[in-house]
């Protein structure tokens, strides 16, 4: 028999001594141990549920104070993916009508990974096939290199590109998609957009930035993503502006100019309906400026906006203008022009003899210098200084371009007698043609000064008065007789009433005073007269016409048919019908009591 042993001693012997048996203790020695296990077994659990719901409310507790922040910070918009945090989108650009001047086209860029190149020598091979302007001996030495984990190849390939890479079969050359700018129209308002490039690329998408013109100066509009489905609409008519080109190009091409340029703006509202420069480039593939040799050769220089020049007789509008505003003259007062008129050791002469007086009218309409500085000496420097300030002259003009800041005027520190007196007849001011459109418009528009614009504008409040609306017209009859029976005989258009002022100016010569043999010649005009709705700035850089066997270089030679053949051409675009030639002239003119 197998004894058990009891416990504890003392309780076993005297439950033997009582007779009693001993086995009874045992059991409940054990039933008393286990009910004290059960007993702490029991509170450790309590106190594990205890810390665990401590925990929960502690958690639950974070989240509802979080979410309750959340609830009281203001709200804000999570920025998109775009692929590794590159922002691609771009809005469209579009001329007044809708059609489209800038848009994005979808594709891809290539490059190759080395860890799942097969044969770099071969692919490189092939690549220069299609590609003819890589190196083939440079790229497979960068795809052979074992140390490289990654080539980039191209930013942007065309689908025939793209099917002509897949065929190599190397399945290290891969591709990332992306965005392209796409300038549907070539040439076309080159200027005026200006060009874009990627900025920050990666393997699935490329930033596009804008890198000259309205891209560029607009670039954080077209770049916002609230507006990323929303077009820019310009002020250009992309038929007005291809008119205008074709144009500007016979007359460069036909007179051998070096350059030219072409405004068209509206004269109520500032908005630039089409702007041309002349030689220009395809925003699809921009060039790289030039390093080296005239800026104004490169393509890439704006010659309506960067264009800095003295412009000649043109500015003569404004020194007579000044004259009728301030009451110093009617258009019959007669000013002594006996020539040459000498100032301060200078000599001023004109283009040819006019006599000893001439009447304000001709000295305007036959483009007489030695009148105009006459002019000039009654309104005396402060007042003209003034004056060509609150036409704008004398700033760089506000309209959204990148290169407009860079386009200063010049004129003298000093605005002394002399000074006045060139200044009013196109030498000493140095400006551009943008800024001559605009000063133009206030002169015609019933005298409110514009801002030039790119941007479309559904209204245009008035702006600064210049002259009065008796001045302007004045300056809008004077402008007419200029065609009918002065300098631009040429610019005569059945039907559309136009008018405008002529200017020659000799070039500066880099060793000292001024070319005999090259110039800027120019015309600003305006139609129709009788109800001015647009003004119209022609520049050629050296133009010669050589029709009759000898260099004929003069405005109403040169620019002024390429003037009026752009509005032959879109005044019916524009929307004007034409009208009794004779009839509005004899309006105009019997309204200032002129006939």
């Amino acid at each position: 028999m197998i004894r058990i042993p009891l416990r504890p001693l003392p309780r076993i012997l005297e439950a033997r001594a009582e007779g009693r048996n001993p086995a009874h203790i045992e059991r409940e020695n054990l039933r008393l141990r286990h009910e004290q296990m059960r007993d702490l077994a029991r509170r450790r659990a309590e106190w594990r549920l205890l810390f665990l719901a401590a925990l929960f409310f502690m958690g639950f507790a974070l989240i509802g104070a979080r979410m309750g922040l959340l609830a009281a910070s203001p709200p804000h918009e999570p920025m998109p993916y775009q692929g590794e945090e590159i922002a691609a989108y771009r809005a469209e650009i579009q001329d007044r009508n809708g059609r489209i001047l800038a848009t994005n086209l979808v594709t891809n860029s290539l490059y190759a990974e080395m860890r799942y190149m097969v044969d770099g020598a071969r692919a490189a091979r092939e690549l220069a096939r299609i590609f003819p302007d890589i190196d083939a001996e440079r790229l497979a030495a960068r795809l052979t290199d074992p140390d490289r984990r990654f080539v980039w190849i191209r930013t942007r390939l065309s689908p025939e590109q793209v099917q002509a890479v897949h065929d190599i079969g190397e399945p290290g050359l891969l591709f990332g998609p992306r965005e392209m700018r796409l300038y549907p129209n070539g040439r076309l308002a080159a200027h005026v957009l200006g060009g874009t490039s990627f900025g920050q690329q990666g393997v699935n998408a490329a930033e596009i930035v804008g890198t000259g013109g309205i891209e560029h100066r607009l670039d954080a509009t077209l770049r916002d993503p609230d507006r990323a489905e929303r077009p820019m609409r310009l002020s250009l008519d992309l038929t007005v502006q291809a008119i205008a080109a074709e144009v500007l190009d016979g007359g460069v091409s036909m007179l051998g100019a070096r350059a030219g340029s072409a405004t068209v703006m509206d004269a109520r509202t500032g908005e630039i309906v089409a702007m041309v420069s002349l030689p220009d480039f395809d925003p699809n593939d921009r060039p790289a400026p030039p390093t080296e040799g005239d800026p104004t050769d490169s393509p890439l220089f704006n010659h309506a906006v960067q264009g800095v020049y003295e412009l000649g007789s043109v500015m003569k509008a404004f020194g007579v203008a000044q004259a009728l505003e301030l009451d110093l003259v009617t258009p019959e007062t007669m000013i002594d022009t006996r020539a040459p008129l000498r100032i301060g050791g200078h000599a001023i002469n004109d283009f040819r003899n006019y006599g000893a007086e001439m009447s304000v009218r001709d000295v305007f309409v036959r483009s007489s210098n030695i009148g105009t500085a006459r002019l000039a000496q009654m309104i005396g420097a402060d007042r003209q200084r003034d004056f060509l300030q609150r036409f704008g002259f004398l700033e760089p003009a506000s309209v959204e371009l990148a290169e407009t800041a860079r386009a200063r005027p010049q004129f003298p520190d000093r605005w002394t007698e002399i000074s006045s007196m060139t200044i009013s007849y196109g030498h000493g001011l140095s400006t551009s043609p943008l800024q001559l459109a605009a000063a133009y418009a206030a002169l015609v528009n019933g005298g409110t000064r514009v801002e030039p614009t790119l941007l479309r504008r559904a209204t245009a409040a008035p702006g600064e008065r210049l002259i009065s609306e008796r001045t302007s017209a004045m300056m809008r009859a004077l402008m007419r007789q200029v065609v009918t029976t002065g300098t631009a005989s040429m610019a005569e258009v059945e039907g559309f009433v136009f008018g405008g002022k002529t200017g020659t100016a000799d070039k500066p010569d880099p060793s000292g005073g001024y070319a005999e043999d090259r110039v800027i010649a120019t015309f600003a005009g305006a139609f129709p007269l009788d109800d001015p709705r647009y003004v119209v700035v022609i520049t050629l850089d050296e133009p010669n016409e050589t029709s009759s066997g000898e260099a004929r270089r003069t405005a109403g030679w040169t620019v002024v048919p390429v003037a009026a053949e752009i509005v032959r051409r879109t005044a019916p675009l524009l929307g004007l019908r034409p009208r009794d030639d004779a009839r509005a002239t004899a309006a105009i003119e019997a309204a200032l009591q002129l006939r």
